[in-house]
């Protein structure tokens, strides 16, 4: 058979073509199952001791069939592409949840097919001129197949939200009162998530635990065993603003003597006796684990900001007597997202010089000469001391 010659330069034309797919072919980057990355809350931010900070999650999740292990994350700004912080090493593997994993467990960072990691992030954030951010993370991760391959993956790309924060009134009158928070704790309120009605949020993100102690640190008399030995139990408990009372609890006991290690209670039951204050705005501040009986508020009340609602107790899932507040989107107390706010007025007073210190028969350490002590509009730092104003 005969090819025109025309068919002759059709036929080379689709070799040479194929030729240079085959070889765009063999040039072709590599494709690969890695991480689904997600940001589930978009945040805001909250000044905490002087200093603007985005607090978020970060949820990472093995689509891969071989196990993943995190060298960096680089949080980027996703308009310049600068790496605004950088975790690694040591310090990225304190930051990881891993709920299939027992506490306190070291190999945090290695995460087998299937499985969802938290990195819980904390950064400075500034704006400089005014406008909006935006941030992408970039994820430097190893491959453990027989042979060990380096790749990166990009994801959880957020808006900044530049919403005005709420600044409150004191919870509580006087002091010394200690807040008792901190990030880093495994089982703290800041990294405990809850999926209770098919969606997960962290309640707790900007909770904090007040606890009255004297100025040696002690925080009762005696040997604590006794509920009223603790300086806090029995205090007022103070409405933050001008708001209607969304729900309130007063129908738990509480036992005389505080129980060694923190007694489990149903889930449902462990904010104990609380009230929930409805802000406006979507916005709701919680006080858990109140004294039974002292509750003065009924749901749909109206209260002025300063009034007495309730008392510090020991009711619920607790360690001892303590005041647990927060302010979250929705009125209940594990179904919804924590949410950032401010005090509007203390006194800082000094701090201990680390959680493991609280406690342990050893007095804080105040404020240096010349600090200002004033504190506006601020979340004060974990286990600072501080004192509320008297009215």
């Amino acid at each position: 058979m005969k090819c025109s010659r025309s068919t002759f330069f059709v036929s080379c034309a689709m070799t040479v073509m194929s030729c240079a797919i085959a070889g765009r072919a063999q040039n072709a980057m590599p494709v690969r199952q890695s991480f689904d990355i997600q940001v589930p809350w978009i945040p805001a931010p909250v000044v905490i001791a002087g200093q603007q900070q985005l607090v978020y999650e970060l949820h990472l999740t093995n689509f891969a069939a071989d196990s993943l292990e995190l060298n960096q994350i680089d949080v980027l700004n996703s308009t310049s592409g600068t790496v605004v912080r950088r975790f690694q090493g040591g310090e990225l593997a304190s930051m990881v949840g891993r709920f299939d994993h027992s506490i306190g467990a070291t190999d945090k960072l290695v995460i087998p097919p299937g499985v969802r990691a938290v990195v819980y992030l904390s950064l400075p954030i500034e704006f400089p001129d005014g406008s909006e951010q935006a941030l992408i993370h970039r994820i430097e991760f190893e491959v453990l197949s027989k042979t060990r391959e380096r790749a990166v993956a990009k994801g959880g790309a957020f808006k900044i939200r530049k919403e005005s924060r709420q600044s409150l009134g004191p919870p509580l009158r006087d002091g010394p009162w200690v807040a008792i928070y901190n990030a880093s704790w495994e089982l703290g309120h800041r990294r405990v998530p809850y999926a209770v009605q098919g969606s997960v949020h962290i309640p707790g993100r900007f909770a904090i635990d007040w606890m009255k102690v004297d100025k040696n640190g002690r925080y009762f008399d005696n040997n604590g065993s006794k509920v009223s030995d603790w300086y806090g139990y029995g205090a007022d408990v103070l409405a933050v603003t001008d708001s209607i009372v969304a729900a309130a609890r007063d129908s738990i006991a509480e036992q005389s003597t505080v129980v060694e290690g923190e007694p489990r209670v149903p889930l449902e039951f462990a904010s104990g006796n609380y009230i929930a204050l409805d802000l406006g705005d979507g916005r709701y501040a919680f006080y858990e684990h109140l004294k039974p009986g002292s509750i003065r508020v009924n749901t749909g009340d109206h209260v002025r900001r300063g009034s007495v609602i309730g008392q510090l107790g020991y009711t619920g899932q607790s360690t001892g007597p303590h005041l647990h507040f927060h302010v979250s989107d929705n009125n209940s107390p594990l179904d919804a997202e924590g949410l950032p706010y401010g005090l509007q007025k203390f006194r800082l007073l000094g701090a201990y010089l680390s959680p493991a210190t609280f406690g342990q028969a050893l007095p804080w350490t105040p404020i240096g000469v010349g600090i200002d002590s004033g504190r506006r509009d601020e979340l004060p730092a974990p286990f600072a001391v501080v004192e509320f104003p008297k009215d």
